[in-house]
């Protein structure tokens, strides 16, 4: 009984320290990335922030999950390839309404250098996903020396559905209400006693 109690101790010691010596010690495999935005990537933002000015807010490397989510009637292996699906994609920028942080729109570079391409291809679930939110996308090749203009030209062209939304709100604000009930003058007819 003695022998048993000890071969049951012995057995639990080893396999403790087997499992301790097999898991690895991942809290020091990581080093810093050092910059977070590729030289180009730094500069169209710069360019970006220029040409939206105060009016928007700029969010930078945006996964397609925090944008966009699949609609209720769906099946679960539908729905949950689809989350699986947007959760690896990602959008370079993506401009917020300063007020509500609602996403208005949405900007991806695209690469070409050589025999390397990144984005080249257009992503039509990428595209397809935005478009059924009405979330507009605008794909920019990247190239030395954009202007200013240039940046505010596609920005402009892509917010245009969102401008004639905004002014249709502001036409309806301006519109004056008539009154329900009759009114009276502010002075009286009658002549004072």
């Amino acid at each position: 009984m003695e022998l048993a109690i000890i071969l049951m101790m012995l057995l639990i010691a080893v396999s403790a320290g087997a499992i301790i010596v097999s898991t690895p010690n991942t809290n020091y495999v990581f080093k810093p990335k050092g910059q977070l935005f590729t030289p180009v990537e730094r500069s169209f933002l710069q360019l970006l922030e220029q040409a939206v000015g105060h009016e928007f807010k700029i969010m930078c490397r945006v996964k397609l999950s925090d944008l966009v989510t699949v609609r209720n009637p769906l099946r679960k292996k539908q729905m949950s390839d689809a989350l699986a699906k947007t959760s690896t994609k990602h959008l370079d920028f993506v401009l917020c309404d300063r007020k509500t942080m609602d996403p208005v729109m949405a900007v991806d570079l695209v690469y070409r250098q050589g025999n390397e391409s990144y984005k080249a291809q257009k992503d039509l679930f990428v595209t397809n996903a935005l478009d059924n939110a009405n979330i507009p996308l605008a794909r920019i090749k990247v190239k030395s020396g954009y202007s200013l203009e240039e940046v505010k030209d596609c920005v402009e062209t892509k917010l245009i559905p969102l401008r004639r939304k905004q002014q249709k709100l502001a036409e309806s604000k301006m519109t004056l209400e008539k009154p329900s009930r009759p009114t009276r003058p502010l002075r009286s007819s009658r002549a004072a006693a």
